[in-house]
């Protein structure tokens, strides 16, 4: 950890020059520090920066909405590279704010495993890997909301950009020699979509396990209510458990309420939620019994000759993935592959799209 002070930009006109002179990078190591407790939206608190010779924290509770718009508007300069290890959390956090994720986009964690150091790899086990550092992660529950931050706490959220900084350029090398930089900048583009990142209510029911085990009468209610909880939870910015947790969720489909007398019976909502919500509930299960939602309806049950095949593509996918040094479910998980088994190569899956495609997808649909 540095021994001197991590600087916390709180001054638009901080920002602004900092920006300025980032402009200039060809890169940035890039981080946030956010709360998401009792919100349905994560809280931006700090975004770290590391140019490489700097490692500064930006307050962003200090510096809500416009005030950020000049260090949200370097996250768009084409020509600056954006660094980040896991970046799906903080990528959702700049489509909250704006529509739209920092691009080009380097994601550390993605690189680590295209080059065989290990699938889903965290920060501070990369970090020890490959720079022989072990990270202090004992601030790990901070509350980054709190003001004013003190010195540990900032160099500990500084030392998040600060070795990413040094292990970005030993990845690119090694991408760039392997022949697999392609690779990673295709998967970064799909990880920077900002359509992953938005929760449209209507299609809250794919979130909900074990759908496809109910009766479609109680599916289609299941699918309603859980519709409906997105929206109040976006409404009011609140957990989607605070607004309905999913088994009484499931219980509600399952027994379909048609009066507040019943729906007191089932004994499955806290007194807050009967008061606030029971009406709405009432009317939302009323008006999915006729709803043509669709359901999460399985697939057939594979039979004797198909789990044979599928065993038969698991070995050849994992003999690929050992072949090129990397996880063979970072090539396709299982169900990837099954879908090839059953649809071919209509299968919409990542497995038979771009590199995956031409390194697995299409040895596997030879096989079948």
């Amino acid at each position: 950890m540095t021994s001197h002070p991590t600087p916390l930009l709180a001054i638009a006109d901080q920002l602004a020059a900092a920006c300025d002179n980032w402009h200039k990078a060809p890169w940035l190591a890039l981080d946030t520090e956010f709360l998401r407790e009792d919100t349905y939206y994560p809280k931006l608190c700090l975004v770290q920066v590391g140019d490489g010779v700097d490692n500064i924290c930006i307050d962003a509770v200090a510096l809500p909405g416009e005030a950020l718009r000049p260090l949200l508007d370097l996250l768009h300069a084409s020509d600056v590279a954006k660094v980040f290890h896991a970046a799906s959390q903080d990528l959702e956090i700049f489509a909250q704010l704006e529509g739209r994720t920092p691009q080009p986009l380097f994601d550390s964690q993605v690189a680590a495993a295209l080059l065989g150091y290990g699938d889903q790899l965290g920060y501070a086990a990369l970090v020890e890997k490959l720079l022989g550092v072990k990270l202090d992660k004992s601030l790990t529950r901070t509350d980054w909301s709190r003001r004013p931050l003190n010195a540990a706490e900032l160099a500990y959220a500084a030392d998040d950009v600060r070795y990413l900084g040094e292990i970005y350029p030993r990845l690119l090398d090694e991408l760039v020699s392997r022949g697999r930089l392609q690779w990673l900048q295709e998967d970064c583009l799909r990880l920077g979509d900002p359509a992953r990142y938005r929760n449209p209510p209507e299609a809250a029911w794919r979130r909900l396990k074990g759908l496809a085990r109910l009766p479609p009468p109680a599916q289609r209610a299941a699918a309603a209510l859980a519709a409906w909880r997105e929206r109040v939870a976006q409404e009011r910015n609140r957990p989607r458990k605070w607004i309905l947790d999913d088994e009484p969720l499931y219980r509600l489909a399952e027994r379909r309420p048609t009066s507040r007398e019943q729906l007191e019976g089932l004994h499955v909502l806290q007194p807050k939620t009967l008061e606030r919500h029971a009406v709405a509930l009432l009317e939302v299960i009323a008006g999915a019994a006729g709803d043509g939602a669709p359901l999460a309806l399985e697939e057939a049950v594979l039979d004797d000759a198909q789990k044979g095949k599928l065993k038969q593509l698991l070995e050849r996918l994992r003999g690929l993935g050992e072949t090129l040094g990397v996880p063979p479910s970072l090539l396709g998980p299982r169900s990837d592959v099954e879908a090839v088994l059953r649809h071919g190569a209509a299968a919409d899956v990542p497995l038979l799209r771009g590199w995956r495609r031409e390194v697995a997808g299409d040895v596997l649909l030879g096989m079948l």
